[in-house]
């Protein structure tokens, strides 16, 4: 798997930020976020199979989409 660094929060203020890359080979996005574990919002979202997780990532972030989106 190739991945390609996209960007980490503009707003961090250490390392292992909310962070974005690209897997090169599916084009698909790999996120580093906050692991939601507040009640309120997994009632509202409801039952989450095993395998996966509940990832709460900035939406100040979402210019590194717009910005891989472009270069395609």
């Amino acid at each position: 798997m190739a991945l390609t660094f996209l960007g980490i929060d503009p707003n961090t203020d250490g390392d292992h930020c909310p962070t974005v890359w690209l897997d090169e080979a599916t084009g698909d996005y790999i996120l580093q976020g906050w692991r939601v574990t507040d009640d309120a919002t997994l009632a509202e979202v409801g039952e989450v199979p095993e395998r996966e997780t509940l990832v709460r990532f900035p939406s100040r972030m979402t210019q590194f989409f717009r910005e891989a989106g472009n270069n395609e």
